[in-house]
C-alpha cells in the first residue's frame, strides 16, 4: 500500500435502516460482508457481500447472494440507495420534502406525513405549518426536532407543547406545510440546540428540541428573546459587570436532548412556548450554545487516553469525532467525513436490502487510494 493511502474496517448489527460509518476520510471503494446471511442456511434473495468503487457512483453497489434454495450464488447490482460517500460541507444537507397531512395541537404533536420512512433519533425540520392565513404552528418552523416515537408507517412524532392556545391542528394538507430529513446532522458542528422547556430553581433544567451534544463541564450561553421568557440566563447583557458575558456549565446530561446547568434561576420569569402565529415571520428562537472555539468538546484527562475525542450525541447511540482536541468543551470542527450503506435493492435479490435485515452482523472494509487511474 502505497505511502498516503488510508484503510479502515469495522463491523455493526444492522436495524434494517440505512447505517452511516464516519471516518477520518472519505474511501473510494468500500467491500461489505453479510455474516449472518453468510453463516446460515441458504435462503433465497439473500445478500452475502457487496463491493462499490468511488467511480460507480453514488448510491451504486455490486453485490453476491443467495438467489434461491437450491443454492445459486448470483451477482447483482444496486443502483439506488446502495453506498455512498460524504464529507462536511458548509451547508445542511436534507433528504426529500415530504407533504404534512396534517398534525395534532398536543404535545407531543403527532405528525401525518404518508410512507414518511422516518425513524426514532432522526432529526426532521419542517416548513410553513399554516392551517390558514391566521392559525396553525408555523411557531415551530425552522427549528430541527429529533423524532421522539413514530407511530407507523405514516406517523411520527416530536416533542413540543402545541397543546397552548396559539396553536391549531393541522388537517386536509395545507399548502406549504412540508418536513425534511437532515440527512448528516453529527457533521454540523457546533449545533445550535434550540430550547422546548426550562425548569427554574438552584440549579436550570434545559430540554432542546433536537440533539444538545453537551458533556458534562461543558461552558454554555443562552440567546433567548423576550418573547420567550427566562431572559435572565441571557448571557449578554450583564448588569453587573457590563459588556462581561454570563456563562455557566453543564452539572450533568439526562439524555440526548435534556441536561442540568449550574445558573441558580430562581424566581427567573417562566419560559413560554406559546408564541402566537401573528409573530411570524421575524420569530427569534431560544437557543443555548457551547462557548468557545476550535474546540472538541474532549472529556477531561482521567488516566486513560490522554486526548479522548467527543461523541455525539452524548448519551445514547454515541458516535466518536474524529477531530483533534483543543480547549475542553466548546465547539466541534466541522469535519465529519465517511460513507453510507443503503436500504437498496438489486435486479435479483430483491427481498434483501444491501444493508442487512435486522439484527444482521455486518463487517465492512473501507480504503483510499493515493493514486487511481482515470
Amino acid at each position: 500500500m502505497a505511502e498516503y493511502s488510508r484503510i479502515a474496517k469495522g463491523s455493526f448489527t444492522s436495524t434494517g435502516a440505512t447505517k452511516v460509518i464516519y471516518l477520518p476520510f472519505a474511501p473510494q471503494t468500500v467491500e461489505l460482508w453479510n455474516y449472518t446471511n453468510a453463516n446460515a442456511a441458504p435462503t433465497a434473495n439473500k445478500v452475502v457481500s457487496a463491493f462499490w468503487d468511488v467511480q460507480m457512483g453514488q448510491g451504486f453497489a455490486l453485490e453476491t447472494g443467495v438467489y434461491n434454495a437450491t443454492p445459486v450464488l448470483v451477482a447483482d447490482s444496486v443502483v439506488a440507495n446502495g453506498i455512498s460517500t460524504f464529507s462536511a460541507g458548509l451547508a445542511l444537507q436534507f433528504g426529500p420534502q415530504q407533504q404534512i397531512i396534517g398534525a395534532t395541537a398536543a404535545n407531543p404533536i403527532v405528525f401525518n406525513v404518508t410512507a414518511h420512512g422516518y425513524s426514532v433519533g432522526d432529526t426532521v425540520v419542517f416548513e410553513g405549518l399554516y392551517q390558514s392565513a391566521t392559525t396553525g404552528m408555523p411557531q415551530i418552523s425552522g427549528m430541527p426536532f429529533v423524532i421522539s416515537a413514530v407511530g407507523d408507517a405514516n406517523h411520527f412524532s416530536v416533542v413540543w407543547p402545541g397543546a397552548g392556545s396559539n396553536y391549531t391542528a393541522l388537517s386536509g394538507s395545507p399548502a406549504g406545510a412540508y418536513v425534511k430529513k437532515v440527512l448528516y446532522p453529527f457533521m454540523y458542528e457546533p449545533a445550535v440546540a434550540y430550547i422546548e422547556a426550562i425548569t427554574t430553581g438552584a440549579t436550570t433544567t434545559v430540554v432542546t428540541t433536537a440533539n444538545h451534544n453537551f458533556e458534562v463541564g461543558q461552558e454554555i450561553a443562552f440567546r433567548i428573546p423576550s418573547s420567550w421568557g427566562t431572559t435572565q440566563l441571557n448571557t449578554l447583557p450583564n448588569g453587573l459587570t457590563p459588556g462581561s458575558p454570563v456563562y455557566y456549565f453543564v452539572s450533568s446530561v439526562t439524555n440526548n436532548t435534556t441536561f442540568v446547568c449550574n445558573a441558580v434561576s430562581t424566581g427567573f420569569t417562566a419560559f413560554n412556548t406559546n408564541q402566537t402565529v401573528a409573530s411570524v415571520p421575524g420569530l427569534s428562537f431560544p437557543q443555548v450554545v457551547a462557548v468557545g472555539d476550535v474546540s472538541t468538546g474532549g472529556l477531561a484527562y482521567t488516566g486513560g487516553n490522554l486526548y479522548p475525542s467527543p461523541s455525539f450525541p452524548t448519551s445514547t447511540n454515541r458516535v466518536t469525532a474524529i477531530n483533534g482536541p483543543a480547549i475542553r468543551g466548546a465547539f466541534v470542527n466541522n469535519t465529519a467525513s465517511g460513507f453510507t450503506i443503503g436500504v437498496g435493492v438489486g435486479t435479483n435479490l430483491t427481498s434483501s436490502v444491501l444493508v442487512g435485515a435486522n439484527a444482521d452482523v455486518i463487517y465492512w472494509r473501507a480504503q483510499f487510494y493515493d493514486y487511481s487511474s482515470p
